[in-house]
């Protein structure tokens, strides 16, 4: 237990959702006083950069209703419940795009905003890619499409892709495409 430490004294379950569950938590603070945290709960998710052999990328546009606009994202998916990582974010590839890939490499995990939620999501890697079938969710519309990176930087500046798993996405695929030019 490090000095940091939080100890919940109670917890209050506000909202049980299809995808997030909100509780209050009372807490004692490293200091001995106590507070309150509202905390998001989510299964955690999978993200997926689908890149075909010319290094393009596959995005997909969806409108975010929070956000009351359409985006563009890599293909992504929440977790069911005891799925594994790999198997979800197959899974959701073919749904979302109708394609399917031979080569999977897992690039880590991060968290979404650990301040409220403890969301993780999964960032995969998919690689050498053929047709598959698009079975999208009853209440979901998407439209699928490939770009460079660089035009994602371009998607990113002008605020087209405007969430934190694609940002961080592209911005590894430019960390990796450096690291190769310097050998």
């Amino acid at each position: 237990m490090d000095s940091f430490t939080e100890k919940t004294i109670k917890k209050e379950i506000i909202f049980e959702g299809k995808i997030i569950d909100l509780a209050v938590h009372d807490v004692k603070l490293p200091n001995g006083k106590e507070s309150k945290r509202e905390i998001v709960t989510h299964p955690g998710a999978v993200a997926i950069i689908a890149m075909d052999e010319e290094e393009n990328i596959v995005l997909v546009d969806q409108y975010r209703k929070p956000l009351e606009k359409t985006i563009a994202e890599i293909p992504a998916g929440k977790l069911e419940q005891g799925e594994d990582p790999l198997e979800c974010a197959k899974r959701e590839l073919e749904e979302e795009t109708g394609l399917v890939a031979a080569t999977w490499t897992a690039l880590g995990s991060f968290y979404t905003s650990p301040g409220f939620a403890d969301e993780l999501i999964y960032l995969f890697l998919a690689e050498d890619l053929s047709g598959g079938n698009v079975n999208l969710d009853e209440d979901e519309f998407v439209e699928s499409y490939k770009v460079t990176v660089e035009d994602a930087v371009k998607l990113i500046e002008s605020q087209k892709i405007h969430d934190a798993k694609t940002v961080y996405a592209i911005q590894y695929l430019q960390l990796r495409k450096l690291q190769k030019k310097l050998g």
